[in-house]
Order: structure tokens, then sequence, then C-alpha cells
């Protein structure tokens, strides 16, 4: 009796074999699976180090709070599409058809009422802060 998968040929079953032989013999992890490697400890006092150079680390812009930034999101997820410029009624308007949640609807309603050309003008009027560039 032939040891082997009836769905592949016995090549493909040594490939396999190769490659999954770092794990059968338990020493490791294999190299397609680095992503679920944990990463060391950080001993204590130690800061993570970061590989961005500094003042171009990822994040919330200068001006805008963490929280600015993920309401400012939330409204930019459901009115990206609305056709810039438009007025506070054609922005809510937007927001039902789009079926909004209401917290993004209650948000556009509380709009003053004038005509917004994108959302860093909405996010102000809003008063969740305006993005200063980094020269």
């Amino acid at each position: 009796m032939e040891r082997g998968s009836g769905k592949h040929g016995p090549r493909l079953d040594d490939q396999q074999k190769h490659e999954t032989e770092g794990l059968v013999r338990g020493g490791g992890g294999t190299h397609a699976e680095e992503w679920k490697e944990p990463e060391s400890p950080l001993a204590p006092g130690e800061e993570p180090r970061s590989s961005y150079p500094p003042g171009h680390e990822p994040g919330v812009p200068e001006g805008i709070t963490p929280q600015g930034a993920e309401i400012r999101s939330d409204l930019a997820k459901w009115l990206s599409d609305a056709g810039w410029p438009a007025s506070k009624d054609e922005l809510v308007r937007h927001a039902d058809r789009a079926q909004a949640p209401d917290a993004v609807a209650g948000l556009v309603g509380s709009l003053p009422d004038r005509r917004y050309a994108n959302m860093a003008e909405v996010a102000e009027a809003l008063g969740l802060g305006s993005e200063r560039r980094r020269w």
C-alpha cells in the first residue's frame, strides 16, 4: 500500500512535507508564518523602537484630538461622495440616503446653515479642529 495524498502526486506531497518540517519537528515556526510569531517583550522601562523619523510618526495630525479624528473619520466615511461643494441641507439629505448612523446624521444636522467646500470645512464647523501642517 502506497502512502500519500489522493489529491496530488508524490512530488507535491514531498514539497509540502518540506515546507511543514519545522512545525512537525516542533523547533519553531516556518518562514510562511512569521506574522504569527510574537515579538520579544520589552524590558521594564524600555520604550518600543520606531521605524519612523521623529516628527513623521503615523497617528493624529497636529491640531486635531484623537476623538476629533475618530469623529472626522466617521463623517468622511458617510459624506465623502456627497458632491462637494454642498449645503447643509444637501449633506443632510445625502446622509439620509446613505443611511448614516444616528450619530453621524445628528452631527450633520447640527451644522451651521451654509455651503461647505470639503470635509475639512465640515469638521472645522463642528469644532473638531483643523489640521496644521508641519513645515
